[in-house]
């Protein structure tokens, strides 16, 4: 008897349906063909010895396992579910009328318990779409697919659960939560704040304009100083998530198996912060079975680079394409899978190998270009798609030891918030574009106009201060973004000089 079950095969972020057709007829032995890689080939084995621990057998036939369309390769272990219920309906051990209407998928354990599987978002979606009645996964994903509406999803724990709806022995409640509620709530949950950092004022306000205008920033300055803890409380005063960006950074999360148990819609801006030992693949994605990558994991978040000389070239160099074009392409020789990768990074780093070159107090001990040549580990193709360079200083103690309360994230971000709306209706009905920092040269020469006496100041400070060509572009981007947050329709004179300010390693002799 021929029997049709449906499952889902996830490539990039999205999902493409896949029939599992099962045929038991006279013979002995069992068949599984459709491009199954080995993961899925070892499923006969765990449907075996789960099928005979929940009181059902594999059939003494010959069992054929064709996965279609057949020139898709299928990967992972999230089928064993889906062959399973397939080979007890084909098998007529179970009488399953509507097994056809719905999405199964699920790793099987030889006791007939369930395990997690990655995806579960992007299945969803394609399951809704293509009209099916639910769809069965393990119940730590349940959450996470119940996102989706218009779709009946059943959290799982055992295969007899599965057995038990068909055969009407059970009846299964659907999982049902509130999407919206879920993630107005869980929003503002956040363990740091601005308000923990003391003084620091001129740092909290390029961090400011940094997140009103979308713009990279990096740290320079010796340890300690607080560049780190800076760094972590950005996503504090970004705009909070809209749910379209919700929905697919969830999405990416899903299919990197990053979600976690019980998870749904994820509601906070990511944050993430690779190690200087990553490799390039690591950062960009890729790999044998491509996954994403530590950029495409902070989209529409921070992607923090602790010690970014330290980083190894290539890495670096690989990040270059992304940061301007916003996604990022793993290109394989039969397919390619394309990841969004739109993040905002901030980088930080010591001024020199000891630390110490811009110290108030401390002597630096580095010889004659030492820092130059530390600060050369950094291409300047990198350094152009940085807006921002802000020098820090450690804090003194007097200041440190004050009673003063600082600004709170909130009342940042609500500044942050109205500048990014000013932009938004800037740049509406210009596509892919929606702050500051996304601006091409073309628009730059129509929006960010400036005076004759800011034509004057700009002139100056490029000439005393060495200023190279690039650094021109980023500073009329920054002073967009200033006078946005002064709520000004004009970029003055004081937004410009602010923002030249911000331009400490395009200044000629900086390293000495």
């Amino acid at each position: 008897m021929l029997v049709k079950t449906y499952g889902c095969a996830v490539y990039g972020i999205n999902a493409t349906p896949i029939t599992v057709e099962v045929n038991v007829d006279q013979g002995t032995k069992f068949f599984h063909v459709g491009l199954p890689d080995n993961a899925v080939k070892e499923s006969h084995q765990r449907i075996e010895a789960a099928l005979k621990n929940t009181g059902y057998k594999m059939p003494g036939k010959k069992v054929v396992v064709n996965m279609a369309p057949a020139d898709i390769r299928k990967e992972g272990s999230a089928y064993d579910l889906t062959i399973a219920m397939g080979i007890l309906s084909a098998s007529q051990q179970i009488v399953a009328e509507e097994i056809e209407q719905y999405i199964i998928m699920g790793e099987l354990s030889l006791d007939g318990s369930l395990q997690p599987i990655k995806g579960a978002l992007p299945i969803a979606i394609e399951a809704r779409k293509h009209g099916f009645k639910g769809f069965f996964l393990p119940q730590q994903n349940a959450r996470e697919a119940a996102i989706v509406d218009s779709l009946q999803v059943y959290g799982v724990s055992n295969i007899k659960e599965v057995i038990d709806f068909f055969t009407g022995e059970a009846i299964l409640q659907p999982v049902v939560i509130n999407t919206r509620d879920e993630f107005y709530s869980a929003q503002t949950k956040s363990e740091f704040d601005f308000s923990d950092v003391k003084g620091q004022e001129n740092i909290k306000r390029s961090l400011e304009i940094a997140a009103a205008g979308g713009h990279n920033v990096i740290l320079i300055g010796p340890p300690g100083a607080g560049k780190t803890m800076l760094a972590k409380r950005l996503p504090t005063i970004l705009p909070p998530l809209t749910l379209h960006e919700a929905l697919e950074t969830t999405k990416i999360h899903s299919v990197a198996g990053k979600m976690g148990k019980q998870a749904s819609l994820v509601s906070i801006r990511p944050f993430r912060s690779p190690h200087h030992t990553i490799s390039d693949v690591a950062l960009v994605g890729g790999g044998g079975i491509p996954q994403p990558g530590e950029i495409s994991l902070a989209h529409n978040g921070v992607l923090f680079l602790d010690e970014l000389p330290e980083f190894k070239r290539t890495v670096l160099e690989v990040m270059r394409q992304p940061l301007e074009e916003r996604r990022v392409t793993i290109s394989r020789a039969k397919f390619s899978v394309e990841y969004p990768a739109s993040f905002m990074l901030v980088a930080s780093m010591n001024p020199c190998p000891c630390g110490f070159f811009n110290h108030p107090e401390k002597e630096c001990v580095c010889a004659p270009g030492v820092v130059q040549r530390y600060l050369n580990k950094i291409s300047g193709p990198l350094l152009d798609r940085i807006d921002l360079h802000v020098e820090v200083t450690p804090v003194s103690f007097s200041e440190l030891s004050k009673q003063r309360v600082s600004e709170k994230s909130e009342s940042i971000r609500l500044r942050v918030v109205e500048a990014r709306q000013r932009q938004a209706e800037r740049y509406d009905g210009q596509e892919g574009i929606y702050c500051n920092a996304q601006m091409s040269s073309k628009m730059l020469h129509d929006i960010c106009r400036i005076s004759e006496e800011g034509n004057q100041l700009l002139k100056t400070a490029m000439e005393k201060l060495g200023l190279s060509a690039r650094a021109y572009d980023r500073i009329l981007k920054v002073s967009r973004t200033i006078a946005d947050l002064a709520d000004s329709a004009d970029i003055k004179t004081e937004h410009l000089a602010e923002a030249i300010h911000f331009r400490s390693l395009d200044r000629e002799g900086w390293a000495g």
